[in-house]
């Protein structure tokens, strides 16, 4: 009785410190949620051994979804991005307002493109401001029942490099290719914040207003898709793709380590 006792209240302080939105007590929540599996298989069993294989449980559930889904999934080598027309309202609500924000900002919106694959679709809306030599972009992405949107502003070096600022909600699951230098932030920044932090990102690296490429606006969909592919490559070189038939590749069994590392930095930063 006194075993139940300790799980019944640990899991009790688990769910009342996730109650809490400051972002410690949130994830001392998670943390006692992996104690309370350590409870739960310890005084089963009476050995500590079964508590921490029930603990590591928790971050070892996403191989389930890496061996059945991930391991048999096929990306296209080249992706070839084409217009498209905007999502619909109920799919994506915020695409007006943030156009708008966009357009306040000084950007001009160049095209609307995006690219399909086997139920996996991704869809942008193509800016740029050319005082400041940036490109931007609204991307949804919608894979079957999932789908979510975040921003990138990219400036392109004279030497090649490439920097952007986005908000991608997760941690990406490839390798950037060495050109790319990433600046991430919140998901809850205004399109006004990240162009701030986007020029101290800049400023930061010592890189000048004179070190930026000029862009032809009519070709930035040809140099996303140019990125992408630069982005496969680099995968494809350092072993975690691999490719396969029709020109399409697959994670190896060292890209699906690096996709289970991916999600185990998503559930510390996300507990």
């Amino acid at each position: 009785m006194t075993d139940f006792l300790f799980i019944f209240a640990a899991a009790l302080l688990s769910l009342g410190l996730r109650s809490f939105a400051h972002p410690v007590l949130f994830k001392l929540g998670s943390f006692c949620i992996l104690g309370t599996s350590f409870l739960v298989g310890y005084f089963v069993t009476g050995h500590w051994q079964t508590g921490v294989l029930f603990a590591a449980s928790w971050l070892m559930l996403p191989w389930l979804e890496i061996l059945t889904r991930v391991r048999k999934a096929r990306l296209p080598m080249v992706k070839p991005l084409r217009h498209q027309y905007p999502p619909s309202r109920d799919l994506f609500p915020d695409l007006g307002a943030l156009t708008q924000e966009m357009e306040e900002e000084g950007f001009e919106q160049i095209d609307d493109t995006g690219w399909d694959w086997d139920g996996h679709r991704q869809f942008f809306r193509l800016f740029y401001k050319s005082d400041e030599r940036l490109q931007a972009a609204i991307c949804l992405v919608n894979q079957e029942d999932v789908a979510f949107y975040y921003l990138s502003f990219s400036s392109r070096g004279t030497d090649g490099v490439s920097w952007t600022t986005w908000n991608y909600p997760f941690s990406y699951a490839m390798e950037f290719a060495p050109q790319f230098r990433t600046n991430r932030l919140r998901g809850d920044r205004s399109v006004f914040e990240m162009m701030g932090s986007h020029r101290d990102f800049l400023e930061k690296a010592g890189v000048s207003a004179e070190a930026l490429a000029l862009s032809d606006p009519e070709e930035l969909q040809l140099s996303m898709q140019r990125d992408l592919e630069h982005q496969i490559a680099h995968n494809i070189a350092v072993g975690l793709l691999l490719p396969v038939e029709e020109g399409t590749v697959r994670y190896s069994w060292r890209g699906l380590l690096f996709v289970w590392v991916q999600f185990l930095r998503d559930f510390v930063r996300f507990s």
